[in-house]
Parts: structure tokens; sequence; C-alpha cells
């Protein structure tokens, strides 16, 4: 025992040495390496998953910060939506390079299975239940969801029964709407679950039957 101790009293020098000049030349490297901006990084998918204890936590937030600053149900359910539309806007262009390899969808139908599919993956890990056209009305389409992820830990006061806080995913949805140059408005609705209405911008039906006038 006193052997090794006395060995590694006697090597001490010797380590401490060679840990300097490792530490050294580790430094060297580290200040030889380029810096590598944000910009250059690759938008890999990353994680799929959060905690959905965090999710409600955080939504809850949101729908108490926007009640603080509005004095009725509907200007809350604005705000809410407003607030989905800033998520939407930055959540479109980033999917589309991630799935679609940059290429946009030009056709109506089309952008809407892209939300009711790889939007509502991404934001809830499965596809909307439903996809439905008004039967009366060419510019009115629905995506229907029994129960949105926004309003499973939301309980609502009696005197904001008509509340619901899904208005934050209709803000979405119209974001990646308007920012593939299909222009509408959308809202949602108590009606099997949660029903979002889409009020098309009658260009985006001219332009998709362009032989429908004639």
């Amino acid at each position: 025992m006193w052997f090794l101790s006395k060995t590694t009293y006697y090597f001490l020098p010797f380590l401490s040495y060679i840990s300097h000049k490792g530490f050294l030349k580790m430094s060297s490297i580290i200040r030889t390496l380029p810096k590598v901006s944000i910009l250059d990084k690759p938008l890999s998918k990353g994680r799929s998953e959060i905690n959905i204890s965090a999710f409600a936590l955080l939504f809850s937030e949101i729908v108490q910060y926007c009640q603080s600053r509005v004095l009725s149900v509907p200007e809350l359910q604005a705000k809410l939506s407003e607030m989905g539309y800033h998520v939407g806007q930055r959540m479109v262009d980033t999917l589309f390079v991630r799935e679609r390899n940059y290429k946009r969808e030009t056709k109506l139908l089309n952008i809407l299975i892209f939300i009711k599919t790889t939007l509502w993956k991404t934001l809830f890990g499965k596809e909307a239940d439903k996809l439905e056209h008004a039967n009366d009305d060419k510019k009115t389409y629905f995506i229907i969801e029994a129960e949105p992820l926004v309003n499973k830990f939301i309980s609502i006061p009696k005197d904001k029964g008509s509340l619901n806080c899904a208005a934050f995913v209709a803000g979405i949805i119209e974001a990646t709407l308007v920012c593939c140059n299909f222009p509408a408005k959308v809202t949602a609705h108590w009606h099997q679950g949660t029903t979002f209405k889409i009020i098309f911008d009658q260009s985006v039906v001219a332009r998709d039957h362009p032989t429908d006038g004639r």
C-alpha cells in the first residue's frame, strides 16, 4: 500500500503536466473549431412528444393571460385565436421544410388534408377526426375533433359557458391557410365535440374551380 502511495506521489507532477498539456491542446482545438450559426443547423424533427402536464400548465397560463386582458367571451376567443395565429405563422415554414422538402400545396383540398394529417400529427400526435364540406356552400369546410387536447384540462366557469379554448387551434389553422395563400377565416364551435369552421375567401374557390363561372 505504501509502495502504491509512494509511486502515485512521484508520478503526480508528471500526471499534472500531461493533464495541463491535454487541457491546452483541447482548448486549442475548441478555439480553432468554426462557429456554427443557428441558421446553418439542420431543421431536424427533434423530440415529437412533450410532457402533458407541462403543456396543460402552459396553456392554462395562456388562457389566464388572455382572460386578464378582455371583458367578454367573444373577446377572449379572439385573443386566443390571435395567439394561435402567431404560433401557426412560425410552424408552417418549418413543417414544409421538414415534411415536404419545400413543396407547398396549391390545391384547396390538398392543403386541408395536410392540415388534417401532417399539421394535426405534429401538434397532437394524431390525425383530426373528420374533414367535411358544407353541402350548400363551396367556401365552407369543417374539421371536427371530438376532444381537442387544449380543452381536455380546461374547466369552463358557468358565466363563460360558450367559451371554447380551441379558438387557439383555430388561429393556428387560419395562419397555416393564409401563409399558404389560401385566405380564410377559421372559428371554433361546440358541435360533435369541437368543430373548426373554415370559410375561404371567394378568390380561393374561384382559383380552385376556374371553369365554374363559364
